[in-house]
């Protein structure tokens, strides 16, 4: 992380030396892309494009930000270009064809996709006449309830590499479903003087991470809540261990464990970062349409004692959100562009006042004043969010009112950054931050089944 960011600041000074060298925005657009800032590669290497149009690698690296922002169109075009003057280069072509059946296929999507409510997965499903075979010796629901005997024996099970049946996943999937969908959008919680919950940020499919986590801070209970704040799938390659197990919590102490949506629990990042391929890979495309489903439901914010307001991403584009707008919002969808349920996912502070251009190139940046002013309207005391790896695992901005979490350490294997959770206790809700490092898991990388347009090897 710290090579990367020092990096940009390195680029960034040759770029004031030297504003017309093509390379510089180029190079500076790569370590963009590592460190996720997608708004800002795809306006690099477009500078780059400006300055010599001629600079191949300056329309690689736009299309491969316009991929990671889901514009495959534009993407498409970027990779024409490259095919057309280097067709001898097979990673060019690949990618090229790999956008152009993207291209094709959300086409053909949007051709098939009339006016019809969509039926969901569950009326095609027959799961008490899956049948689960006498060879399987894995953990089973009891009467089609979880247990936390069930839980332990299917943490174990995962952590040996093993795949629970699938009968056993559906079960989950939809008594999860059904849960999730009787919550409002903004939960609100109180927690009684003695009571503490612990908060953790973005897990991305680091299992060995998470089961780390419980072994630190003990597993879920009644007097033991927990709130994930978004982000539990895609990049790390054991996303559906942990999805899974965050699900079976759920089920099973459903006041007291509780999940909050992130932008990665959307359709097109799931395309793209590996949770789709990784379920199609392990079960099946029926039981990824399910998941899109789950995730549809999941809350989007959680106020702690009227005083602190979690979210996965941050605050708004505008001034003037109220905690009423946020119960209001229809979450029942993939996020739109632009409004509340948009900033909620994907939205992040920045240090100087006011609001700025997004760096991921969705929603947008907000400063100090902004929060402040958030909160006073909200009566609210400070907002905890994630969405963004902290080298510490954790960041207190905007005079403590902002604050982040991360928890996954070492993030995609080459990150170096500690994870952290917080504790906040009923008596005074004053945040402890607990840092905690990488643990090592099974030899299957990050990203072993992201979109091949996302394996960042980029020219």
């Amino acid at each position: 992380l710290a090579n990367y960011e020092n990096a940009i600041k390195y680029y960034s000074e040759a770029v004031d030396l030297n504003p017309s060298n093509a390379i510089y925005y180029s190079n500076r657009s790569l370590a963009y892309l590592r460190t996720e800032c997608y708004g800002y590669a795809l306006a690099d290497a477009t500078k780059a494009l400006e300055i010599d149009k001629n600079y191949i690698k300056g329309y690689y690296r736009r299309a491969t930000s316009n991929m990671a922002l889901g514009k495959f169109k534009a993407a498409l075009k970027d990779y024409e270009t490259v095919v057309r003057v280097r067709p001898n280069d097979k990673d060019a072509k690949m990618k090229y064809q790999e956008c152009n059946k993207i291209v094709k296929q959300k086409a053909f999507e949007r051709a098939i996709a009339s006016d019809e409510i969509k039926k969901s997965v569950v009326d095609s499903l027959d799961i008490e006449n899956m049948t689960i075979e006498d060879d399987y010796v894995g953990p089973k629901l009891e009467d089609g309830t979880i247990t936390l005997t069930f839980m332990k024996e299917m943490m174990d099970w995962f952590k040996d590499q093993k795949k629970l049946h699938r009968k056993c996943a559906y079960q989950i999937l939809v008594q999860v479903k059904d849960v999730l969908s009787k919550l409002p959008s903004l939960v609100e919680i109180t927690l009684k003087e003695t009571e503490k919950i612990t908060i953790c940020g973005d897990t991305h499919g680091q299992y060995y991470d998470l089961l780390n986590i419980f072994k630190l801070n003990g597993l879920p209970s009644e007097t033991n809540p927990y709130l994930f704040n978004g982000d539990f799938v895609d990049r790390g390659s054991f996303s559906l261990e942990v999805i899974l197990t965050l699900f079976g919590f759920k089920l099973l102490y459903p006041e007291n464990f509780h999940l909050l949506r992130g932008n990665h629990e959307t359709d097109n990042m799931n395309q793209m970062y590996g949770f789709e391929g990784e379920v199609k890979a392990k079960y099946t495309a029926q039981m990824f349409q399910l998941f899109s489903e789950v995730f549809q439901w999941l809350p989007l914010a959680q106020c702690m004692n009227n005083k602190v307001l979690v979210m996965h991403g941050g605050l708004f584009s505008e001034d003037g959100v109220t905690l009423d707008d946020l119960r209001k919002i229809e979450r029942n969808r993939q996020p739109p562009d632009s409004g509340p349920m948009c900033d909620l996912l994907w939205s992040d502070p920045q240090p100087q006042n006011g609001r700025s251009i997004s760096k991921r190139g969705v929603s947008c940046q907000f400063g100090p004043d902004v929060t402040e002013r958030f909160l006073e309207q909200n009566k609210l005391d400070f907002i905890v969010r994630s969405h963004e790896v902290k080298a510490e695992g954790y960041e207190v901005t905007h005079s403590g009112k902002c604050i982040t979490v991360f928890s996954a350490p070492n993030y995609c294997d080459q990150m170096g950054n500690k994870g952290a959770y917080i504790h906040l206790r009923g008596s005074d809700l004053k945040p402890e931050f607990h840092q905690f490092t990488a643990v090592p898991h099974p030899n299957v990388k990050p990203m072993a089944y992201a979109n091949t347009l996302m394996q960042l090897g980029m020219m």
